[in-house]
């Protein structure tokens, strides 16, 4: 299956300014590429590609009472999260292209805010090596990079926890993180006292991505808005080497596949993040285009020969 909303917006936010490496900001431009709009355009969804959000210069500042550059972290995050409320508004699907995974924090407030008005309940799969649910008395790099999943959930400097007005935008049980292989000690005791449902490499190995999908979609229905936070260094750097914090050990690309394959049967994906992609970084753009064959699979497209 497809996702029920076949119009489409790609909205690039081309930042770096929550990470701790340069170049994350050319993302957008790179999946672009890489052929996005192309791919999705071909699979006969009515494609837009809205162009780049602007927002302030990276200083490249040392932390200043605990984050790096929070102002400039909030005004793009405002920015993305107007830009996303704006496509949501008008019935179609937003593609957030990072930039680096602190936009998620204004992408999924402005989802959040929808699924509230509408009346729809709220899941969020974040795909990612690492569980984002670090504070600042936590981490010494102050980058919020590593934060959008505890400002979310309203543990954060307070302009990102009440960047849409209110706080919490979400609570953990709106959230089920899948590939998480690398948690600060610290944060790994916010994340059990938070009760966060992690699918960690752990668990994946013991049980299989197959139940592991299975237990991060058994409880949504017709009334669900699926969010989908997709960074790239989920997936293994043995094939996608093009992110700024790369750990070993992540699925396959056979398992990210199936991944993508089992939410696209649900119908019920709303929206997307692609983050942390770093052209910088990268072999001719080799991640770029894995995250456009794995986005296409969450459009649709299926490796298997079923009927």
């Amino acid at each position: 299956m497809s996702p029920r909303n076949t119009s489409i917006s790609l909205i690039g936010v081309p930042t770096d300014i929550g990470a701790g490496h340069r170049g994350a900001s050319m993302g957008p431009e790179a999946l672009r590429v890489a052929g996005l709009g192309e791919a999705l355009s071909g699979r006969g969804l009515d494609v837009v590609d809205r162009g780049n959000v602007s927002g302030p210069a990276n200083p490249w500042l040392p932390p200043t009472e605990g984050y790096r550059h929070l102002e400039e972290v909030v005004a793009w995050n405002r920015a993305t999260m107007d830009a996303v409320a704006a496509e949501l508004e008008h019935g179609r699907l937003p593609i957030v292209l990072g930039g680096d995974h602190c936009l998620a924090v204004g992408s999924i407030v402005a989802v959040a805010a929808h699924c509230r008005k509408v009346g729809k309940k709220l899941r969020i799969i974040w795909l990612d090596a690492h569980a984002d649910f670090n504070t600042s008395d936590l981490t010494p790099s102050g980058n919020v990079h590593g934060m959008p999943v505890a400002c979310l959930c309203g543990h954060g400097p307070e302009p990102m926890v009440n960047l849409g007005g209110s706080s919490p935008a979400i609570t953990p049980d709106m959230v089920r993180q899948v590939g998480i292989r690398s948690v600060d000690e610290g944060e790994r005791r916010l994340v059990h006292e938070a009760g966060l449902d992690i699918y960690d490499m752990r668990y994946i190995d013991e049980h299989g991505m197959r139940r592991a999908m299975e237990e991060v979609l058994k409880d949504v229905d017709e009334d669900t808005h699926i969010h989908v936070s997709f960074d790239v260094d989920f997936l293994d750097p043995s094939f996608a080497p093009g992110v700024g914090t790369t750990v070993q050990g992540g699925p396959t690309y056979r398992e990210a596949q199936l991944v993508m394959e089992m939410i696209a049967d649900t119908g019920l994906m709303g929206s997307l993040d692609i983050v942390e992609l770093n052209p910088a970084l990268d072999e001719k753009n080799r991640t770029g285009l894995v995250a456009v064959d794995l986005v296409e699979s969450l459009f649709g497209k299926s490796t298997l020969m079923r009927a």
